[in-house]
């Protein structure tokens, strides 16, 4: 894994306490309030690969079409045993039997399997999916690439932001000829990892930073039906990026 630091937009009001009660904030008297916001970054290689497989049979009658679509299961699933995927790894996702009312097919029925495949070696899912579509597969997608640990990641990410977020606040600090007394305040404004998206803490005060609502969902790749080998695989790495907002106490040097 390595890290790298990102600083985004900061905020800059360094806001004096009047005389009197401490502030709700939690800035006492004497101190000065600054709040900044900063962001990190955490790249990470994918250790995990998953991806949906499948057949589709067709009949005359719906229990025909089921029993050669089991068949065509049976050997697919046979061919990842061979490949060596465990059968804990192999998933059931969807099965059906439908009559086609329209179409070349019209009046036929049409059975359908498809299964999801986790893997612990992304380096292989290439490999494996051609096994599958070797083995009679007909219905393909994916495969998604993952970490096994996708919170470990975030958390050296978060680390960084915070880290950016302390060195901005000692060079306004520094600039105002003052220093940091205390970290009063700390909220996880989300982030993206991958094509996932990090939801942030809720704003706990006046003071905490706006974030814009996250776009929508990633839509998942579309179902392919094919009969060529797959492509191979190139893991590469993920990144997670994240921003949070920290509030500081500034006294006097």
């Amino acid at each position: 894994m390595k890290n790298t630091i990102l600083l985004a937009a900061s905020i800059l009001p360094l806001a004096a306490c009047t005389p009197g009660a401490d502030d709700v904030r939690g800035v006492e008297h004497g101190e000065t309030l600054l709040s900044v916001s900063a962001g990190g970054r955490a790249e990470s290689r994918p250790d995990r690969a998953q991806f949906n497989a499948g057949i589709e049979t067709y009949s005359r009658s719906a229990k025909a079409a089921s029993e050669a679509n089991a068949e065509k299961i049976e050997e697919i699933v046979t061919a990842l045993r061979e490949f060596g995927i465990e059968e804990d790894d192999i998933q059931t996702q969807n099965v059906s039997v439908r009559r086609i009312d329209w179409g070349d097919r019209k009046g036929q029925y049409q059975a359908s399997n498809v299964f999801q495949v986790t893997m612990d070696d992304p380096d292989r899912a290439g490999a494996a999916i051609s096994a599958v579509t070797e083995a009679g597969a007909n219905i393909l997608s994916g495969p998604s690439l993952t970490m096994s640990d996708p919170e470990a990641v975030a958390n050296l990410a978060y680390a960084d932001a915070f880290k950016a977020a302390r060195k901005r606040a000692e060079a306004y600090a520094e600039a105002a000829g003052m220093e940091i007394s205390r970290t009063l305040y700390i909220r996880d404004a989300g982030g993206q990892q991958g094509q996932q998206w990090l939801r942030g803490a809720q704003a706990m005060n006046e003071m905490a930073v706006e974030v814009a609502a996250p776009p929508p969902p990633v839509s998942p790749p579309p179902v392919v039906r094919t009969q060529s080998a797959s492509p191979g695989m190139m893991v590469g790495t993920t990144r997670s990026q994240v921003y949070i907002q920290v509030d500081f106490a500034l006294r006097e040097k």
